[in-house]
């Protein structure tokens, strides 16, 4: 399978993943924890179908010891034992945040309030920034059918 566009060698959206690449790396060097941050990325890819970022993102989570447990069980996470409260709170907010059309009125108060329980002014913006930013990723990869499974953790950085 070929993607529609190769998003690699075209120079228009060489330039606009340098500039997102950017931003990403204003999120990854925030305070929000790194497993928060693969584990929001991960629950994205999987409401949106974006096998590219499921493949890089999960694979990246196990190079930084994340546990395959935890991995499998991320689509259940209401039901699973194995994430924090902080986690949990994490996963609503980027469920709610990916599914921003199917709600009217957009995220809910007590979903925001929870997250805010847990996380700081900053790394809320982190975590707000993050669900932003890999929905971006998820929908530029679906629209070009870019495929999945050949990613090595720290090809692309």
């Amino acid at each position: 399978m070929d993607a529609r566009l190769n998003l690699f060698e075209n120079p228009v959206s060489a330039k606009f993943f340098k500039y997102i690449n950017s931003a990403g790396k204003a999120v990854s060097d925030s305070g929000l924890p790194a497993a928060t941050q693969e584990l929001v990325k991960i629950r994205a890819s999987q409401i949106n179908g974006c096998g590219m970022c499921l493949d890089m993102h999960t694979k990246d989570a196990v190079a930084a010891g994340e546990t395959a447990q935890r991995l499998h069980l991320v689509a259940a996470w209401r039901e699973a034992k194995v994430f924090s409260d902080a986690e949990r709170a994490a996963l609503e907010l980027a469920e709610q945040g990916t599914r921003i059309a199917d709600a009217a009125g957009g995220v809910p108060d007590e979903v925001w309030a929870n997250a805010a329980k847990h996380y700081d002014e900053d790394q809320l913006a982190a975590l707000v920034a993050l669900i932003a930013l890999i929905n971006a990723y998820n929908r530029i990869n679906v629209l070009v059918q870019q495929p999945a499974g050949d990613y090595v953790p720290g090809m692309f950085g």
